[in-house]
């Protein structure tokens, strides 16, 4: 009995000790989990980096086109800047009350030749009683009037250049080479400032430029270079230094709009003046209206286009050459009109469409002088009249 008690509480003994070690093993394997605790990190103290833009340089080889550019626009001025001068002006007005009072006037202007010539516009000498001319070496000397062309804004300057200043005649450009978008030059002094230079391109070519009620410039050149008050006169230059425009207008209340006489202009003008003192723009001796499908269709004219002769100066070419005016006078809304004159189609056998286009067309391609041909129709027919120009009086 004994003996089976004891062995009893044996068993009993193992199975405790081995459910223990089962106990003791799964513990631990719960214990040796792969997964790491988490533990608590504490942030790091932030520090404030402060990141300052350092410029990347440029590689040698593309400073050289800007530097080239540079050079040609200083070389230029260093070269051409000598040439332009600065004009100074009185005028003198009277009044009824207070008698006779000068005004002083500023512009620009260059040297177009060795005898002393210089080219400006016209109105920076308008109605001036005394003109100086300040030269690059701040000496000033005395102007006289050699000639004015009043329509194209245009006067030539004669001055004695002292022997001891070097300056030389600019070089006059070539119209037909004149390109939009190619670079464009000013030289003048604007308020005042001697010699300002400022660049910019061609903006546009062949504008017409009303200077005032009775004159247009035709073929002006149109720049963004800047042109202020004082600027007028100057030389407007190619890259190369030469002529291309004399500086003669900007357009009020806008930015990077002006305008220069172009320089075939320049070149056909100044000659003459220099010569002769005036220029003789070609004259036909007719006054007309512009012919539109609209006025025509309400006139019952045969053609859309061209000029409608409508009256004539006595004694002027037209008559001359037997050309026919208005013969009556119609109302049309609230404007008289003069009918039944001949219209002008062509002149030299180039179609002529409206009235400033014949304007255009003999003040740039004839001479007071020269005989040209005109084709007209006359009550629907059409005729061919020879005619031998004018000067306009």
């Amino acid at each position: 009995m004994i003996t089976e008690f004891l062995n009893k509480i044996m068993i009993n003994l193992y199975i405790k000790i081995i459910l223990s070690l089962l106990l003791i093993t799964i513990i631990t394997a719960c214990d040796n989990n792969d997964e790491p605790v988490p533990t608590y990190t504490p942030q790091p103290t932030q520090t404030p980096v402060i990141i300052v833009a350092t410029p990347t340089p440029l590689p040698d080889d593309f400073m050289v086109p800007i530097d080239v550019e540079e050079e040609l626009v200083t070389n230029l001025y260093d070269r051409v800047g000598p040439s332009v001068v600065h004009i100074t002006t009185e005028v003198v007005t009277m009044s009824f009350f207070f008698g006779p009072s000068a005004s002083e006037g500023t512009g620009s202007g260059f040297l177009y030749d060795d005898s002393g010539h210089i080219v400006t516009n016209y109105h920076v000498i308008e109605d001036a009683s005394r003109i100086e001319v300040r030269l690059s070496d701040e000496s000033t000397v005395q102007a006289e009037v050699v000639g004015v062309d009043q329509s194209n804004d245009l006067a030539v300057l004669k001055v004695n250049l002292p022997d001891n200043v070097s300056i030389f005649p600019l070089e006059i450009g070539d119209a037909d080479s004149v390109r939009v978008g190619q670079r464009a030059i000013a030289i003048g002094n604007p308020f005042g400032l001697d010699r300002t230079l400022t660049t910019g391109v061609v903006s546009a070519l062949g504008r017409p430029l009303q200077t005032d009620e009775n004159n247009v410039i035709f073929n002006v050149i149109q720049t963004d270079a800047a042109i202020n008050p004082g600027n007028s006169g100057g030389p407007l230059l190619d890259s190369r230094g030469r002529v291309i425009g004399v500086n003669t207008a900007v357009r009020e209340n806008a930015q990077g709009i002006g305008f220069a006489v172009p320089v075939d202009t320049v070149q056909r003008i100044v000659p003459v003046l220099i010569e002769q003192g005036t220029y003789p723009h070609p004259w036909l001796g007719l006054l007309g209206y512009s012919i539109t499908p609209d006025f025509a269709e309400l006139l019952e004219l045969p053609v859309e286009s061209g000029v409608l002769v409508a009256q004539l100066y006595r004694e002027g070419p037209a008559v001359a050459a037997g050309i026919q005016g208005a013969t009556e006078q119609v109302v049309v809304g609230n404007r008289r009109v003069l009918i039944g004159g001949d219209v002008i189609t062509a002149v030299n056998n180039t179609r002529i469409t409206n009235w400033q286009n014949l304007q255009q067309y003999l003040e740039l391609n004839t001479r007071a002088g020269e005989n040209i041909s005109i084709n007209l129709l006359r009550n629907g027919e059409p005729l061919t009249i020879d005619l031998i120009l004018a000067a306009q009086p």
